[in-house]
């Protein structure tokens, strides 16, 4: 047993999501959203490098001595897997980590709308899982590989940094890559899988401009790629996509976009007033002729007019979905206004609390 698994137990047993440790400070776990001491002894540096250095092993220790940052996944037991960030800060060092939960949920335990299945049974093409951090968006993309892996005879690889839902082979076969351990960046794991005989490959992060011109490439020659983003709505993602290049392609881009984005799936968390905990919305763009052509032109504040008429095809605005988890009484008007795009829409419902947020 390893000197942080104590810390690690306390975060379990508490049904928290994030453990926070940091030299000079208590130990933290973030729980329903507050952080919450779990002890009133500062940590020290040397006890800081011995759990930090015990777990991450010599050669990842060294790599992280030398950079200042490092990210791996740590299994303390069969229920309980960690994703691990270390960091240098003002007082010394640091790190987070982040449970991930061993058993894959379904799309229908986690209430996402039944049309993002059908993204599962796309034969090419690009489709974008997006959110704020902590959203859950890597939660979702699991359940819908689980989906396909549950369904469906294909060869699935991720290239992930780290590793955090571990799938084990159902119908398909799935092969997941770690950066830096595996593959030292998410394009060249990218660039690999086009030789590996692969049908869908999942890209943890689609962060550069060289990993997005390849997983768009990728999906037009007929590979299914799912990738993240930090965009909080289809219509930002689409236009952080073009952004990402420069200004003389950004033409020439939109057109590969406009012919190989089939789906954007946007989710935020909100607090829940009626149970507790958290509760994921989500916008669903499908592209479709209209949205095809919004996207080549570069139209893209044209989008929420396709999200709103497109009911009938699955689509999904982001405010329509918090205003009907409002209107249920799942969330607080307070929350609702907080998350939402349009903010007017919501303010009239704030009375009394309107003072906080306004």
């Amino acid at each position: 047993m390893a000197y942080i698994d104590q810390f690690f137990e306390v975060l379990v047993q508490a049904g928290a999501s994030d453990l926070h440790l940091g030299e000079g400070s208590p130990p933290k776990i973030r729980h329903h959203g507050e952080m919450k001491p779990i002890r009133e002894e500062l940590l020290t540096r040397e006890e800081m490098a011995y759990m930090m250095s015990e777990i991450s092993g010599p050669e990842r220790w060294k790599r992280f001595i030398e950079s200042g940052d490092l990210d791996f996944a740590y299994e303390m037991n069969a229920d309980s897997r960690f994703r691990c960030n270390f960091l240098k800060q003002s007082n010394g060092l640091g790190c987070v980590f982040r449970l991930i939960p061993t058993k894959i949920m379904t799309l229908e335990q986690l209430g996402i709308p039944e049309v993002v299945k059908n993204f599962g049974h796309l034969r090419g093409g690009m489709v974008l899982v997006t959110g704020p951090t902590g959203s859950g968006k890597s939660t979702t993309l699991a359940a819908l590989i689980d989906y396909i892996n549950s369904n469906q005879t294909r060869h699935i690889i991720t290239v992930e940094e780290p590793i955090e839902f571990v799938h084990v082979n159902k119908k398909s076969i799935i092969t997941q890559r770690e950066v830096p351990e595996h593959t030292p960046t998410f394009s060249q794991g990218l660039k690999a899988s086009l030789r590996e005989d692969s049908d869908i490959v999942l890209v943890g992060e689609m962060r550069d401009l060289e990993t997005i011109q390849l997983a768009l490439t990728a999906a037009e020659t007929g590979l299914l790629v799912f990738g993240t983003l930090h965009t909080n709505n289809a219509r930002k993602t689409v236009d952080r996509l073009v952004d990402v290049f420069p200004s003389d392609q950004q033409s020439q881009v939109r057109t590969m976009l406009a012919n190989s984005l089939r789906g954007v799936v946007a989710q935020l968390l909100l607090k829940r007033c009626d149970t507790g905990g958290r509760l994921a919305v989500n916008e669903i763009l499908v592209v479709n002729t209209a949205a095809a052509s919004i996207i080549r032109e570069g139209a893209t504040q044209k989008l929420q007019d396709v999200l709103v008429g497109g009911k009938g095809e699955g689509m999904q605005f982001m405010d329509d979905a918090i205003w009907s988890v409002m209107q249920q009484g799942k969330v607080s008007p307070v929350e609702a206004y907080m998350k939402a795009i349009d903010k007017n829409r919501f303010r009239m419902f704030l009375g009394d609390d309107a003072n906080k947020v306004l």
